[in-house]
């Protein structure tokens, strides 16, 4: 079962990467994204960003965005629902 961060993500990561519907629903946690998405790239990334902290109701600081968080979806989701008291 996906927790309601999961949801969110996948969606947030469709729509702003422009991504086929329903591919995100096949990402498993060790999905690559950065560096594996061609739609991921260093332009889309604050984008994303923005739209995670609009959407999910976090702030993500600077300091806190590296390679490893972009580097596969379940440090992606990880970070999310740290970042949202839901992990």
């Amino acid at each position: 079962m996906r927790s309601k961060t999961d949801k969110q993500l996948r969606k947030i990561l469709t729509e702003v990467l422009g991504l086929k519907p329903g591919q995100a629903d096949h990402f498993e946690l060790d999905t690559g994204l950065f560096g594996h998405l061609p739609e991921l790239d260093s332009m889309a990334v604050a984008g994303l960003l923005t739209e995670m902290e609009d959407r999910l109701d976090i702030i993500i600081e600077d300091d806190e965005v590296d390679g490893e968080l972009l580097e596969t979806y379940g440090a992606l989701l990880a970070f999310a629902e740290g970042k949202r008291g839901d992990a």
